[in-house]
C-alpha cells in the first residue's frame, strides 16, 4: 500500500486477521466498492427508508439532509476502513455513540438504521447483495450498534451543554474568532473537537476545535471560516451576536501532546487548523517542562495566516517554541517559506525523531501526512484526526 493509498483511507497497514475474520473483511469491503460510485444516491435511500420505518427520527435532523448525508457516508467509510482494526476503531465508536445522545437517538432506533442501512447497500448491489454479503453486513453493523449504544449507557455527563455567546470578533470577510461561556465546564482536552448548533441553524452540528485549553472560567474559544456551501460557518461569521444560545456537544478527537515522552514536537497547521494548535500550545507551555517545538502555520496567501501574529508573540515569550509561516504564493516578500505545507515542512527534514501533530483541510492532511511518510517520518509518531471537517 503506497502513503498516498495509505493517508486516503485514512488507515494504518491491514494485519492479516484470522481467516474467517479477513474474509469478513474482504467482503464487506469489495462490496463496498460496488456501491461506493453511486454513494450519494445510497444515503437518500438509506434516510428515505429510515424516515418511513421509524418517522419520529425525521425530527432529530435538519431540514436540509445534504450535509448530514455527508456525514454519514464519511462515517460509513471509515467504518469500513477500520474494521480490521478494532483497537483503532472502537475509541471512534464509542465517541460517536456517545455524541449522538445530543440528538436524542434511542437504543430502538438503531434497529431502524440497521434496516435501512441494508437496504440502501443492498438496493444498489443488484446481485452482488448475497447471503454471505448480507452476514457480513449484519454483523460488522451489530458491531457499531453495540458499541455506541454501550457507550451512550455508560455516559452519566450531560448529552450537551448550553453556552452563551460572549464574544464575537470577525477578522477579514470570512473569519470569526467567537467567544462561548458555558453553563457547566466542558470535559474536552486541548486538541479536542466539539460539535455545536446555532439558533441560526437548528439541528445542524457543526464541529470546531476549541482554541484554548479548558479554563476556569469555562469559556470557549472558536475559529470559524466560512466555507462554501457551509451553511453554519457562514451563518456563525456573518450573523451570530453576543448573547445567542448556542448548544455544544460531548468532545471528540485523538489529538493530543503525549505526556512523559521526551521527544521534541512538530505541530503544522493550514488555515483554522491553527486553532487546535494553539488550545494545545497553551496547555504545553503550564507543563514544568515544556517539550522544543516547531509549528508550522500555513496558508495560500498571507492574508490567510489570520493568528500569525499571535503565534509570533507566544514565541517570543517561550524561548521553546519556534513558528515558521508558510505561504503558497505571495506577491511581496514577507518572510515566510513559500510552498504548500506538505512542500516545506519536508523540505526542512523527515521529523523522524518528533512526535507530530497535523491539523487543516482533509487535503493538507491528506498531502501533508504522505509527504512525511515517503520522506521517513514514522506512521506511529504522527496523530491527526480524519473526520472533524464539514
Amino acid at each position: 500500500m503506497s502513503a498516498d493509498q495509505l493517508i486516503a483511507g485514512d488507515v494504518a497497514p491491514p494485519r492479516r486477521p484470522a481467516s474467517e475474520a479477513g474474509r469478513t473483511v474482504e467482503i464487506l469491503r469489495s462490496s463496498f466498492a460496488v456501491v461506493e460510485p453511486n454513494i450519494d444516491e445510497v444515503g437518500k435511500v438509506f434516510y428515505a427508508t429510515l424516515f418511513s420505518r421509524a418517522p419520529e427520527t425525521r425530527d432529530l435532523f435538519p431540514v436540509n439532509m445534504e450535509v448530514q448525508r455527508s456525514r454519514l457516508l464519511r462515517a460509513l467509510v471509515h467504518v469500513v476502513q477500520m474494521i480490521d482494526q478494532p483497537d483503532d476503531l472502537a475509541p471512534f465508536l464509542q465517541q460517536l455513540g456517545r455524541d449522538h445522545r445530543k440528538f436524542g437517538v434511542l437504543s430502538q432506533h438503531y434497529d431502524a438504521v440497521g434496516h435501512a442501512l441494508f437496504s440502501a447497500i443492498a438496493a444498489y448491489s443488484g446481485r452482488n447483495w448475497t447471503p454471505d454479503v448480507e452476514k457480513a453486513w449484519t454483523g460488522a453493523y451489530g458491531i457499531v450498534a453495540d458499541a455506541m449504544q454501550r457507550a451512550a449507557a455508560a455516559e452519566r455527563g450531560p448529552a450537551s451543554w448550553l453556552g452563551r455567546v460572549v464574544d464575537h470578533r470577525r477578522i477579514g470577510w470570512d473569519i470569526a474568532v467567537v467567544t462561548v461561556a458555558t453553563d457547566q465546564p466542558v470535559p474536552y482536552q486541548a486538541g479536542q473537537y466539539v460539535s455545536v448548533e446555532t439558533p441560526h441553524r437548528p439541528r445542524l452540528w457543526r464541529y470546531l476545535s476549541p482554541a484554548n485549553a479548558p479554563r476556569h472560567d469555562g469559556t470557549i474559544e472558536f475559529h470559524v471560516r466560512a466555507v462554501e456551501n457551509g451553511w453554519v460557518s457562514r451563518a456563525i461569521v456573518a450573523h451570530s451576536q453576543v448573547g445567542e444560545t448556542w448548544r455544544v456537544g460531548p468532545p471528540m478527537g485523538r489529538m493530543a501532546v503525549p505526556q512523559g515522552s521526551d521527544r521534541e514536537l512538530l505541530m503544522v497547521a493550514g488555515g483554522t487548523g491553527v486553532a487546535p494548535m494553539k488550545a494545545l500550545l497553551d496547555e504545553v507551555r503550564q507543563r514544568p517542562r515544556p517539550p522544543r517545538t516547531q509549528v508550522f502555520v500555513g496558508g495560500r496567501t498571507w492574508e490567510d495566516l489570520y493568528d500569525f501574529a499571535s503565534l509570533r508573540k507566544l514565541s517570543y515569550s517561550y524561548p521553546w517554541l519556534d513558528v515558521i509561516p508558510v505561504v503558497e504564493h505571495e506577491d511581496e516578500p514577507s518572510g515566510a517559506e513559500v510552498g504548500t505545507l506538505a512542500d516545506v515542512v519536508t523540505r526542512f527534514g523527515a521529523w523522524s525523531d518528533h512526535d507530530a501533530l497535523v491539523c487543516g483541510s482533509p487535503a493538507m492532511i491528506r498531502s501533508t501526512v504522505s509527504r512525511m511518510l515517503v520522506a521517513g517520518t514514522p506512521l506511529d509518531r504522527i496523530t491527526y484526526d480524519p473526520f472533524t471537517m464539514d
